[in-house]
Order: structure tokens, then sequence, then C-alpha cells
């Protein structure tokens, strides 16, 4: 099974947390942390920081290390490291999901999250 690895990023602001919904692809819908797949020469920090600057416009700070998930999707065997970040500059603007919504521990669970996600929502809640 083919491994891909990628990068996301748990942006906070207060006690809230950064989810954005896919606008494409099979997994459309379902919600996500952003992020996305770590390109040659890059550090796990260097390729979340470019991937949130090209999906939404804003730069980020990554703050610290969350976790590591590993997930066998049916096509594919996911490796994601995750990120707990805040913005930096600007602001953030959905460029290639469909909606976005800041969720408090509270409503975490109050989306679908793509199952290796979810791991992740779980942890935070």
């Amino acid at each position: 099974m083919k491994t891909v690895n990628v990068v996301c990023a748990v942006i906070t602001d207060e006690a809230k947390v950064f989810a954005t919904q896919r606008g494409y692809g099979e997994y459309k819908d379902w919600w996500e942390f952003p992020g996305g797949k770590v390109e040659d020469g890059e550090t796990p920090e260097q390729a979340l920081i470019r991937e949130i600057k090209e999906e939404l416009t804003a730069e980020i700070e990554v703050d610290k290390y969350l976790m590591d998930v590993e997930y066998d999707y049916r096509d594919f065997h996911l490796s994601m490291k995750c990120y707990i970040c805040h913005v930096k500059n600007g602001s953030l603007k959905l460029l290639e999901h469909e909606a976005a919504r800041w969720l408090d521990i509270e409503h975490i669970m109050d989306v679908d999250w793509l199952p290796a996600d979810k791991v992740i929502a779980e942890k935070l809640k």
C-alpha cells in the first residue's frame, strides 16, 4: 500500500480550532484540519507553512508538535504529523475548501471529520 506523508495545522485562536471542509475529490464534504503533502527537501514545519499559505493565504507560526496519526484508507496509508499553530500574518481565506468553522472544544465533534482527523479532534477534546 502506498504511503502518503502529510502535515496538518491545528490552528488555534483563544479556545477555538480552525476546521475546513473539503471541496473536491473522493472525500468532498468531509472536515479536516488544513495542511497537505510534504515535498522533497522540506521539513514538516516548512511544508505546513507553505501549504497554509497556498490554501488559506495566511502566514502561520508553528507553535509545537501535537501528535502523529497513522491511518489506513482504502487506497493508501496516511502518515500525518500534526502541529499546534496560530496565524502570524494575514487572515484565513478559503481557496480550496468549500467551508470553514472555528470550533470550541465543546463542539469539536459537531462536524463529520475525515477518519484520520477525527483521531486529532478526539485527542483535543
